[in-house]
C-alpha cells in the first residue's frame, strides 16, 4: 500500500483514468465493503437527511453501513446516489431496509417515501 499523502503522485502518471477508495474500519480486518444506493423518492415536499442501510442474507445474518457524514436532498422523483460501507460483506441478500434520520431530536418526524432503489456492490460489480 501507499500512505494517503503520496497516492496522487504514483497514479497521475498513468494516462488511464484511476480510482482510489480510502475508506477503512476501524474493526479488524479493517477492510470496508463499498456499495452504491440509487433512490428515487416520491414525497412532494424536499427532505434532507441521513441513510442507514441494513441488509440481510438469508441465514438471518445482518449488517448496518455507517452514516454518512453529510446529509443528502432528496426531491420528488429526482435519483439520489449514496456511497455506503460496510464492515462484511454479504454474498446473497435477502432484505434491505432504510432508516431515515434528519438527526434533530426536537421538531416532526418525517417520512422519505422511496418510488425506486437499486444497491450495487462495488466491490462486485456483477451482484
Amino acid at each position: 500500500g501507499y500512505h494517503a499523502d503520496r497516492w496522487k503522485k504514483l497514479l497521475i502518471p498513468y494516462s488511464s483514468p484511476t480510482k482510489a477508495y480510502f475508506d477503512t474500519s476501524d474493526q479488524d480486518p479493517f477492510c470496508m465493503y463499498n456499495y452504491l444506493l440509487d433512490v428515487t423518492t416520491w414525497n412532494k415536499s424536499i427532505r434532507r437527511g441521513f441513510i442507514k442501510i441494513k441488509i440481510t442474507d438469508y441465514s438471518g445474518n445482518t449488517v448496518e453501513s455507517q452514516m454518512n457524514s453529510e446529509a443528502s436532498t432528496f426531491q420528488q422523483y429526482k435519483r439520489v446516489k449514496i456511497l455506503t460501507g460496510f464492515h462484511q460483506d454479504i454474498e446473497k441478500i435477502a432484505k434491505i431496509s432504510l432508516t431515515f434520520s434528519t438527526k434533530t431530536l426536537i421538531g416532526p418526524k418525517h417520512k422519505l417515501r422511496i418510488l425506486q432503489m437499486k444497491l450495487k456492490s462495488l466491490n462486485n460489480p456483477k451482484r
